[in-house]
């Protein structure tokens, strides 16, 4: 790895980062850097949480601006979309601070940079990018690498960035880092050996999986998102989301979606999210909560795709 005073250079969603945290998930860099987009320290937040912070809220939103505390573990402010600064409330908790570093600090630094977070997994299909976005335990990272299993391969876990090209406005997804969270019943339905992986700091059942070998590394065109719903009936469905709920649908899985009104971005998130609805197909996927494997969504999200054509 590169140091250049003493911090660490990596590549993540298109943007060029130094760290003073090591941040082992991320491509490092090995040739000479021009420009750092995004600079993550080492700070003490103390004084400025007590006084912005509010106990009735988690978080302090600002233009530009984006602040929060986790019990325990670290206090961060995200500025301008350009830096990072933590302040650690204990020693040896780096493991769990890249947590939020890698989730809510780049989903925050995006938005700031007004590129589109959206929360879930993408795959390369076909010279596209397809979203599969939803609640936490909804199935994202299970589904995304079921596709992975079958040789597709993978731009984004958690966080998916979007943005629009200058000339048509055509939304592409830009690779985030090569890397998968999933659950040991994830990893159990898919055939994966549970003590292959290292577990997640903090979240026991939930492990941490490279799959450098199945990552796409180019920003792809996104061809169109999938929402996952859980549901009580005992069918799977795919339908397609049509009309005004389409900007629902984006904006309820915008990653923080909490963040756009105080930092000003409403207007900006409604005219990205128009330009993206007329550009790609969106759909709901009802899924059972058992009975259907990873392995026949594959085959029944492909099928779909193929008879949109």
């Amino acid at each position: 790895m590169i140091e250049t005073e003493k911090k660490l250079i990596y590549k993540a969603f298109g943007l060029t980062l130094t760290s003073e945290i090591p941040l082992p998930e991320l491509p490092h860099l090995d040739s000479e850097i021009c420009s750092i987009d995004v600079e993550i320290v080492k700070g003490d937040l103390s004084k400025l949480w007590f006084e912005l912070s509010d106990e009735e809220n988690a978080f302090v939103i600002k233009e530009n601006f984006v602040m929060f505390q986790v019990p325990n573990i670290a206090t961060f402010s995200i500025q301008e979309g350009k830096r990072i600064t933590v302040s650690p409330l204990k020693e040896d908790e780096e493991n769990h601070i890249r947590l939020y570093i890698l989730g809510t600090c780049m989903g925050a630094i995006l938005m700031q940079r007004k590129v589109l977070p959206l929360h879930g997994s993408a795959v390369a299909i076909n010279g596209k990018a397809y979203a599969f976005m939803g609640n936490s335990g909804a199935g994202k990272s299970t589904l995304a690498s079921a596709f992975l299993n079958q040789g597709y391969k993978l731009l984004s876990d958690d966080v998916i960035a979007v943005s629009l090209s200058k000339e048509e406005d055509i939304p592409f997804v830009t690779p985030s880092y090569p890397h998968q969270k999933l659950w040991d019943d994830s990893l159990s339905s898919l055939g994966m050996e549970v003590s292959n992986f290292r577990p997640i700091y903090g979240r026991e059942a939930k492990y941490s999986i490279p799959v450098s070998s199945k990552y796409f590394t180019e920003p792809l065109p996104l061809g169109g998102v999938f929402e996952l719903i859980k549901s009580e009936n005992s069918e799977f469905d795919i339908r397609r989301i049509d009309s005004l709920e389409r900007f629902h649908t984006l904006y309820y899985n915008t990653y923080q979606n909490c963040f756009i009104p105080n930092l000003g971005l409403m207007a900006w998130h409604f005219n990205t999210t128009t330009k993206i609805i007329n550009k790609i197909g969106i759909y709901q996927i009802q899924r059972p909560v058992s009975g259907t494997s990873p392995t026949q969504m594959v085959a029944q999200i492909l099928k779909t795709l193929s008879e949109g054509e």
